[in-house]
């Protein structure tokens, strides 16, 4: 699969100029509400019409400005998963996933799609029940079976997890994932939610006040978020304003430190990022004064805000991450990191 992207369109506040390649795999849009992700999947499936701009599904044009090409979605072999599902309330289970047949004209070959996908999505026995008499689980599931009735080329789908209870979301994103596996189908998914896109996704591709600012896999964008969106957006809670000494060295300006790096520096460095759980008292590089400020505890783990001797009064603590049978006592005075961990950032 190759789906091509490159659009331009107004919105209220800025102008969405989204421009990727998404290949085989699940491919995460990852960014902050209102940022332009839910528009451009509408875009790419013809739910809205770009201003300008070209997308390409495996070598077909879906929409050319300059050639006058918009096929409309039902020609677009597309599958959308929407955000609160948008099943219909007043049909059942059976009926709502027939409507993804709606195009099929032989009544036997719908009723035996429609029967294949509540045998393998385990729905069969709710055939008759209204989405109000669903669990949050089977509703989505509906959903996808609608979706996947179809045999689209493409599934899309829009924060799938965001009207579930927390307690349900981890295990539905293991079903989800293994349920796009056994599809085999490549997925476009968006969300805000670093660990969503963590658990699902191959590649992710940061968007930021409507463009895409870096598109990388998963792994890759976590070890080296490269731009303050990207390290912000995957969790990095400690950020500085920096600049370059020499090619593995950086002043850190908001903390008064030096850090020596793995990765070797630009020039056009703005910023630094430390991951609060890279931090350790007996790290054999970057190891510097502290002053312990405060304490806060989760369920398992600590979190340890502190700053560096030499650090600007008005700078923000800085946080240390660590499980709580691991907290040492006494505090150390002294904390480092390794020079891998120290995260360059440029944008």
């Amino acid at each position: 699969m190759s789906l091509l992207i490159d659009i331009e369109k107004k919105l209220n506040g800025f102008t969405l100029q989204t421009t990727f390649q998404a290949d085989s795999g699940i491919t995460g849009l990852l960014g902050a509400s209102g940022c332009g992700k839910s528009m451009t999947l509408r875009c790419i499936a013809g739910v809205e019409r770009p201003d300008s701009g070209h997308i390409e599904l495996n070598g077909i044009t879906l929409f050319d400005s300059k050639k006058h090409i918009n096929l409309p979605p039902q020609q677009r072999h597309i599958g959308y998963l929407f955000q609160h599902y948008a099943l219909f309330p007043n049909m059942t289970v059976e009926k709502n996933i027939l409507c993804g047949l709606r195009h099929q004209p032989d009544r036997r070959k719908r009723e035996a799609e429609c029967a294949k996908m509540l045998n393998w999505l385990q729905l069969t026995g709710l055939e008759n029940r209204r989405p109000s008499q669903l669990s949050g689980g089977q509703q989505q599931r509906v959903a996808l079976a609608r979706m996947l009735v179809n045999d689209p080329a493409l599934l899309m789908l829009d924060e799938p997890f965001s009207a579930l209870d927390a307690h349900l979301r981890v295990r539905l994103q293991m079903e989800t994932k293994k349920l796009l596996l056994d599809v085999g189908k490549p997925a476009l998914m968006v969300s805000h939610s670093r660990d969503e896109v963590y658990h699902l996704c191959d590649s992710i591709a940061v968007m930021d006040q409507g463009k895409v600012m870096q598109h990388k896999e998963t792994k890759l964008l976590f070890a080296n978020p490269e731009s303050r969106c990207a390290a912000l957006l995957t969790g990095c809670k400690n950020l500085s304003a920096a600049r370059k000494i020499s090619e593995h060295e950086l002043e850190a300006l908001d903390w008064g430190v030096r850090l020596a790096t793995a990765l070797p520096l630009r020039d056009d460095l703005i910023a630094v990022a430390i991951r609060a759980h890279y931090f350790h008292p007996k790290a054999a590089q970057n190891l510097l004064p502290i002053r312990f400020q405060d304490e806060m505890e989760e369920p398992f783990e600590t979190i340890l805000p502190f700053r560096y001797t030499s650090q600007k009064e008005n700078a923000p603590a800085l946080w240390w991450r660590i499980a709580k049978d691991k907290k040492p006592s006494p505090l150390p005075e002294a904390l480092g990191v390794a020079a891998v961990n120290v995260l360059p950032l440029y944008q």
